[in-house]
């Protein structure tokens, strides 16, 4: 039988990348985002790699549609292996520029998303015996991300609610389910590129391993939490940042 996973986001960028990688270890695909064509490509791709690909174009904030996509996988599929947790949106406004909306939904894309899909594939899991999920914080969540276009105050805080999140729920669903979080350093995507392009040789400067990251090198950390066995890795949030200290 196959596995399944879910991954919100998935249309582009580290998502996308996410969901290549789940497909080339064996899994059918969910993809959730409000990119249509964008999600329709990656469908495409995952089908090239031989496996099967279902779309939703949703709003991650939406809980009554994060369950009704749960179900309709389930009732397709049978199973929910892993929940990948991807969706995010940028908010570089400071605390005296941004709108209480402003934040709410800077909050809402980035942490509530994640309540919402866990909260709907959990007793999925449960109750077929295990599952294993994954949700992308930032680094941010640690630094705070003063100087950052991408994370001001807001974001951070949602990025930091995930991994105190990810230790609560590792408790609440062990053994049956893992729960760890992906905090990424600056990654070149489509959106990561118009906000730091212009900074990158400063970020560079930053980084041990004197590059950027890419999607590509999540992807590969991510299937690696989707797949290993033996597994003893839960509760965890693991920074792919090629060791950053400039934010």
């Amino acid at each position: 039988m196959s596995k399944v996973a879910i991954v919100t986001g998935g249309a582009r960028g580290i998502g996308r990348g996410c969901a290549l990688a789940l497909a080339r270890k064996g899994f059918d695909i969910v993809l959730v985002d409000l990119l249509e064509p964008e999600m329709e490509r990656t469908a495409g791709e995952i089908a090239a790699e031989g496996r099967k690909a279902l779309r939703f174009a949703a709003d991650v904030a939406d809980h009554r549609r994060a369950k009704e996509i749960v179900d309709q996988v389930t009732k397709a599929w049978g199973r929910i292996d892993f929940l990948l947790n991807n969706a995010g949106k940028s908010m570089p406004k400071p605390m005296v520029e941004i709108t209480e909306e402003e934040f709410d939904r800077t909050i809402a894309i980035n942490l509530k998303s994640c309540f919402n899909y866990i909260h709907a594939t959990a007793p999925v899991m449960l109750a077929q015996g295990g599952g294993r999920i994954a949700s992308m914080s930032s680094l941010n969540a640690y630094t705070g991300g003063v100087t950052s276009a991408v994370s001001k105050f807001a974001y951070a805080a949602a990025k930091a609610g995930i991994l105190g999140m990810t230790r609560a729920l590792a408790k609440e669903l062990a053994p049956t389910i893992s729960v760890n979080a992906i905090c990424p350093g600056v990654i070149k995507t489509e959106l990561g590129n118009s906000l730091t392009q212009a900074r990158e040789p400063e970020l560079i400067k930053g980084i041990a391993l004197g590059r950027l990251g890419t999607p590509a090198d999540v992807a590969e950390f991510v299937a690696f939490l989707a797949t290993v066995e033996p597994n003893f890795i839960t509760g965890q949030d693991f920074k792919i940042d090629g060791f950053q200290w400039v934010v």
